[in-house]
């Protein structure tokens, strides 16, 4: 017993492998980032160059699209462990799934939802938003896409056994996606016109705690009912 892992020690072993086996794919994190700059950049063009429209639009678009962004790679987020049958070793190991279950969600945030956010100010200037909103949209997508890992998680552990379940996970997902969309978008828009923003902002980190507090829970259920059909 001396030599069992700890829980922290498990934690951070699956969360190293994970980010290795996302950085030697390389389309599991660049696809995501590729299609978020692509839609946000096509927008000017779609809807015209008026500064004061794009500024009015620009958090919904940024929003919307960093949450299809992170819906694209949520897929794969059990799939690799599913093939591979090293899914079942972890629900066979006598460790709980608690930590491994968070720190291969961590994972798909580090490799989605960071980069979504550290490149939103970018796309924010694209899209004419105003100077007070910028900040305050990394802020939110840095907690909102926190959430949304999580939220698509679940469904992700859901459809892991179903060979084509990409349009049942999406179908599972953006119902659960909105009122992080609602928020978000809100606490930018709020920011961007120089009114308060917090209430919003605490909004979505209480969505983040409680989906740190319970999502895992329902992931290593959906994972056992999953891997059981």
């Amino acid at each position: 017993m001396a030599n069992s892992p700890s829980l922290l020690g498990v934690a951070r072993a699956v969360l190293r492998r994970d980010l290795t086996a996302a950085l030697r794919r390389g389309s599991e994190w660049s696809n995501p980032l590729i299609f978020f700059l692509m839609v946000c950049s096509l927008f000017p063009l779609g809807i015209g160059p008026d500064p004061t429209l794009l500024g009015v639009l620009a958090p919904g678009i940024v929003w919307v699209v960093a949450l299809l962004a992170s819906l694209l790679a949520t897929d794969h987020l059990f799939r690799g462990d599913f093939d591979d049958a090293s899914l079942e070793q972890m629900l066979l190991s006598p460790m709980p799934l608690y930590p491994q279950v968070i720190a291969k969600v961590l994972a798909h945030w580090l490799m989605t939802g960071l980069p979504l956010s550290l490149l939103s100010p970018l796309l924010a200037l694209i899209l004419q938003m105003p100077s007070g909103g910028i900040g305050v949209m990394t802020v939110s997508l840095l907690l909102g896409s926190g959430a949304l890992s999580f939220i698509g998680a679940i469904a992700a552990a859901l459809t892991v056994g179903l060979r084509k379940g990409g349009l049942l996970l999406s179908l599972i997902t953006l119902p659960l996606y909105i009122p992080v969309l609602i928020f978000g978008s809100s606490a930018v828009q709020a920011g961007a016109q120089g009114l308060p923003f917090g209430p919003q902002l605490a909004i979505l980190a209480a969505f983040l705690l409680a989906a740190l507090a319970l999502a895992p829970i329902a992931i290593s259920a959906a994972l056992r009912i999953s891997m059981d059909q």
